[in-house]
């Protein structure tokens, strides 16, 4: 019986290590890609664009005008899908990421560790979380970025290509879901996981439309180092 318990032991020793290792290489290779820098700084005199990088502290948006001369993005995003129905809004805000936790965790009180393995390990489906806004203040939480119109232009087609699509080509809006007044959520492409987080979905937007970004980071800090450094 004792040998039997010693084993037992044994083996969840290796487990435990196993993992722990696991984790510090992941977190390793989070902190050394994520200060290696993809694009770098660029000199142009045609920036005429703002977008801006939002974070609530562990999860980035992308945010960009409502309206310009390339989309008029309440076209596609209807200001009727929020509860607020607000057509003054000025800004709107994209966010990628895991639809069950999405949905189900409007706080973290609420997360579910089924949630969150499902989530980590690429068994869920994806969901695209929009937030109109009136205003926006650079801060701590908050960085414009002056893009190019053709920058944009590439921006503009990430987002279009981040979301799931009816027979008509129409966006398919979440019903019954928001955190607040002025927010929808959208069925979305692609798969949430350890890998291929919201951040890396925020970093690999800014790479394609050709500004400054890491070279892979699952979490902000990653993110936010590069326009801060």
């Amino acid at each position: 019986m004792g040998r039997v318990f010693l084993k037992i032991l044994i083996y969840a020793g290796y487990t435990f290590g196993t993992l722990l290792c696991l984790i510090l290489l992941y977190l390793l290779a989070a902190y050394i890609l994520s200060k290696i820098s993809i694009n770098g700084s660029k000199v142009s005199l045609d920036n005429d664009m703002e977008i801006y990088i939002l974070t609530n502290g562990v999860h980035t948006d992308i945010v960009v005008p409502v309206k310009s001369s390339k989309i008029n993005w309440s076209e596609l995003i209807k200001f009727e899908n929020t509860l607020s129905k607000d057509t003054l809004m000025k800004y709107i805000a994209f966010g990628w990421g895991d639809k069950g936790f999405y949905l189900e965790t409007p706080n973290w009180s609420d997360l579910k560790a089924s949630i969150a393995f499902k989530a980590m390990f690429y068994l869920g489906k994806s969901a695209m979380h929009t937030t109109f806004y009136k205003e926006m203040n650079e801060d701590e939480t908050c960085i414009k970025i002056e893009v190019s119109k053709s920058e944009y232009a590439k921006l503009t087609r990430y987002l279009l290509e981040g979301f799931q699509r009816d027979e008509r080509g129409g966006v398919l809006h979440i019903k019954g879901h928001s955190y607040g007044e002025n927010d929808a959520f959208y069925e979305a492409k692609g798969v949430y996981g350890l890998f291929n987080t919201c951040n890396t979905w925020t970093n690999d937007g800014l790479t394609f439309c050709g500004q400054k970004a890491c070279l892979w980071t699952p979490f902000d800090k990653g993110i936010f180092y590069q326009y801060r450094k």
